[in-house]
């Protein structure tokens, strides 16, 4: 809900209702408190159908005795956090087993689908997952965004014909510091924001990650998620993490999986790993909501916006996190499959995000921090322009200046705001 009292439409919900039509069981996973329930009650509603809530401990303890009662239906079975009673699984192939009809089951969860062992033996092939982000920026202002599909599918498009952007950089940083969960949307900036800040990520702790997997040094958690925090937009380095906070690295990386089945962080996958001998295989790490990602860097609104040096640094950062988690809300609303990653050659040259079709299509973009885009931003993408010729479609540089603009062949400085605009 926003703060008015509104519910915020959500673009996945046009998706997962096509995706009813096809598959006889869709799985919407993603972070606690980014709108799940609420979107699964939307679509129960439509049905006039009720919710299983497994979050709701009588439900749940009912559900554990007997998961074969609350899998029966005929139409749509809804279960929310269905995680909470895995052997809701075995119950749900069962009724497959009879009856494989398309639109059978919508469940939803706070964990990864692929991080529960029985998930992937009880339903393989029978179902579909899609992840709910945060809210998107369009998605928060009421705007319907289209950037990203253009851009993929509409390559001849005038990047450079709309109005001159208005934002500021002190409202691109309160845009960073909100982030998209609904909850954290809704408050005012400051301590209040900041406080539920912090009881989301002990809650998620305490709660999820500590049900998915006993782990014996829970104290140290937090330590190595602020570890994590200042890497956010870079190389994921667990061992450089680990020693930071005292632990073995193979438990430093048992942890950090454990915090991306929650949804807290996750990994781009390095792209084009055999498109050069010096292609790195590194992913970067990016947590999945810019303004959990500013909590953990403990920075204000005033000193991000502030034209020194570091806080650029730190700016740099976090506004790569928050496109980067613009773009990949946008692509899971595709109608297309489109492969997203980041290119970095083991020199040094690097592309923050690049979007492939299956045609083997590509479009690059880079993230800066500045107001203008320099000749010295454009080493990465010429690189790999060259690289791939034909294929590359374009390449766009995301700034915080006014205006979009061609650089040079298939390259647009382009403003951020961009990415949610409806133009």
């Amino acid at each position: 809900m926003n703060g008015s009292g509104g519910i915020y439409r959500r673009r996945l919900e046009e998706v997962i209702q096509a995706r009813l039509d096809e598959e006889p069981v869709v799985v919407v996973q993603g972070a606690r408190t980014s709108g799940k329930s609420t979107l699964l009650r939307e679509l129960a509603d439509a049905r006039e159908a009720a919710v299983v809530d497994l979050d709701e401990p009588a439900t749940r303890d009912a559900a554990t005795a007997s998961p074969s009662a609350f899998a029966r239906g005929d139409g749509p079975v809804f279960v929310d956090e269905y995680q909470h009673v895995p052997q809701i699984l075995d119950a749900i192939k069962a009724e497959l087993n009879r009856d494989l009809r398309p639109g059978r089951y919508v469940l939803t969860g706070s964990t990864r689908y692929s991080s529960l062992p029985a998930a992937a033996q009880s339903l393989a092939g029978r179902v579909h997952v899609m992840t709910l982000w945060p809210l998107s920026q369009g998605e928060i202002d009421g705007e319907r965004e289209g950037f990203v599909e253009r851009l993929v599918f509409e390559p001849e498009i005038l990047l450079d014909s709309a109005p001159a952007s208005t934002t500021t950089r002190v409202e691109y940083v309160s845009r960073i510091l909100r982030g998209g969960l609904p909850l954290a949307v809704a408050r005012q900036a400051g301590v209040g924001r900041d406080r539920w800040f912090d009881d989301y990520l002990r809650v998620v702790i305490e709660r999820d990650v500590v049900d998915l997997s006993r782990i014996r040094q829970r104290e140290k958690m937090p330590v190595l998620l602020a570890q994590l925090g200042g890497q956010t937009a870079q190389l994921l380095n667990v061992a450089r993490a680990a020693d930071a906070v005292g632990l073995e690295s193979s438990t430093a990386e048992k942890y950090v999986r454990l915090l991306e089945a929650a949804f807290i962080v996750h990994r781009l996958p390095a792209w084009g790993t055999t498109l050069r001998a010096r292609a790195g295989a590194r992913p970067k790490i990016h947590f999945v909501d810019s303004g959990v990602a500013g909590r953990m860097l403990r920075v204000s609104a005033a000193r991000l916006a502030a034209l020194e040096p570091q806080a650029m640094t730190v700016l740099g950062h976090l506004l790569e996190t928050f496109c980067v988690g613009e773009v990949v809300k946008q692509v899971g609303w595709l109608p297309h499959p489109v492969h997203v990653g980041h290119w970095r050659t083991r020199d040094g040259d690097e592309v923050d995000l690049v979007l492939e079709r299956d045609d083997g299509a590509v479009v690059a973009i880079e993230v800066k921090a500045g107001e203008r885009v320099r000749s010295s931003d454009l080493g990465g993408m010429r690189k790999l322009r060259s690289a791939l010729g034909d294929r590359f479609l374009r390449g766009v540089v995301l700034h915080l200046g006014p205006r979009a603009y061609p650089v040079e062949d298939r390259v647009h400085a382009v403003p951020v705001d961009r990415l949610w605009s409806p133009r």
